[in-house]
């Protein structure tokens, strides 16, 4: 959210009167979310109130420090709710706040102080490490959506969205790598290699970088698709026949090879050794690309 935005509580349309209440500077060096969560959580206690809420963020200077002293004091009665993790910061705004007449609320320091004595070591005094984790949280969970959503050629236009494309024939891991890799937060897309059927356009527009082709060895892929067979009920045919298997491979590495993919072979091969050898791949063509 924005430094500077000014926020203002909601009041009660059926009461009689709104009490004007004194604007509250929630301050932090990250995004002041959870002083400002805090704020309004107070708030909700007095009904009937208009209190604005100033709201200052990544105050991680001397000058910002100073800057929102000088908004506040400009205004009777203003009063600093603040967050602020670094101990230097922390210290000017309290001693300046003071020097001005601004009462002042620490959410963070006592606790901050009270766990380093306990614990016996220094606080990394970076603000933001928490909402760094629900991001990196959130992203995974996005990745996730992403590679259901996006599994088996589904929804085909978003595939420039995707950091790594898995193509190959049936039944050669496409699915389960893609689900491995979104766990790890990698936005991941599968399309199915078809012999005599054109590729989708989309696919050939996206950066080689970021698709793998997928290989196995022909007696492995065999095996995979009886088990397939036997439990889905479709006609086996020439979908475990031995010969029709080995030309699909060929051709599969052949579009690969064509269009400069990288290609993984998953032959015995866990799940993880086969992910890794494919961020490996995309990361390392990413760099040189």
């Amino acid at each position: 959210m924005p430094a500077n935005r000014m926020l203002t509580i909601p009041s009660n349309r059926h009461s009689k009167a709104i009490r004007k209440g004194p604007p509250i500077f929630v301050v932090s060096g990250g995004t002041g979310a959870t002083g400002d969560l805090l704020a309004r959580t107070v708030l909700a206690q007095f009904p009937d109130v208009d209190v604005p809420i100033y709201l200052e963020t990544k105050v991680v200077t001397e000058e910002r420090v100073r800057e929102v002293i000088e908004k506040a004091s400009g205004i009777p009665g203003a009063i600093i709710v603040h967050t602020m993790v670094n101990r230097n910061f922390r210290r000017l705004l309290v001693t300046e706040a003071a020097q001005a007449g601004i009462v002042t609320f620490d959410l963070a320091g006592p606790l901050e102080e009270h766990l380093s004595r306990e614990l016996g070591m220094e606080p990394l005094q970076q603000p933001g490490l928490y909402h760094q984790m629900r991001r990196a949280y959130f992203e995974r969970i996005e990745a996730i959506e992403f590679a259901v959503a996006h599994d088996d050629g589904k929804r085909i236009e978003d595939l420039p969205q995707a950091e790594i494309v898995l193509v190959g024939v049936s039944r050669v891991g496409k699915t389960p790598l893609s689900m491995y890799l979104s766990v790890m937060g990698w936005k991941t897309a599968n399309v199915p290699f078809v012999p005599d059927v054109p590729p989708p356009p989309e696919l050939l527009q996206i950066p080689p970088y970021k698709v793998v082709g997928l290989t196995v060895e022909p007696a492995q892929l065999i095996a995979h698709r009886r088990y397939r067979a036997a439990r889905s009920g479709i006609p086996e045919e020439g979908y475990v026949d031995r010969a029709s298997v080995v030309e699909e491979l060929r051709a599969a590495n052949h579009f690969f090879y064509k269009h400069g993919f990288h290609v993984v072979d998953t032959t015995d091969k866990p799940i993880e050794t086969s992910a890794e050898e494919i961020i490996s791949l995309v990361t390392h063509r990413k760099v040189t690309s």
